[in-house]
């Protein structure tokens, strides 16, 4: 099984809950096709660096999954087809990327349990 991540930006026009509505579809998606979430971060209202369709900010999202790879092309139709979606980058990720993403999140927990303990 191959690790992937896959980072969307959707248009900041959308409600909180349409936005929820939205990431869960995705997730659901992801799973329901055998794909096992590993991570997930809402990055939230992040200004973009360039305009996209007149818009200069959007919500990010970043999953981090693992799968065989067959469920990557019919995720990116979906991403592709959805009009809340602005931008979508999906990238494989090899064994120093994984170990980076896993030592980065040990390294956020142990920050945050500092900062409940002091």
């Amino acid at each position: 099984m191959n690790q992937y991540e896959t980072v969307f930006i959707l248009t900041p026009v959308l409600s909180d809950e349409q936005m929820k509505e939205a990431v869960k579809k995705y997730e659901n998606h992801l799973i329901s096709n055998g794909a096992e979430i590993v991570h997930r971060e809402d990055w939230g209202l992040r200004k973009l660096v360039y305009p996209i369709q007149k818009k200069t900010t959007g919500f990010y999202h970043l999953f981090e999954y693992t799968n065989d790879g067959q469920v990557i092309a019919d995720l990116e139709l979906q991403l592709k087809r959805d009009e809340r979606v602005l931008r979508f980058l999906t990238v494989k990720l090899d064994k120093h990327a994984i170990a980076y993403n896993e030592k980065k999140r040990r390294m956020k927990k142990e920050k945050e349990t500092e900062a409940k303990e002091a």
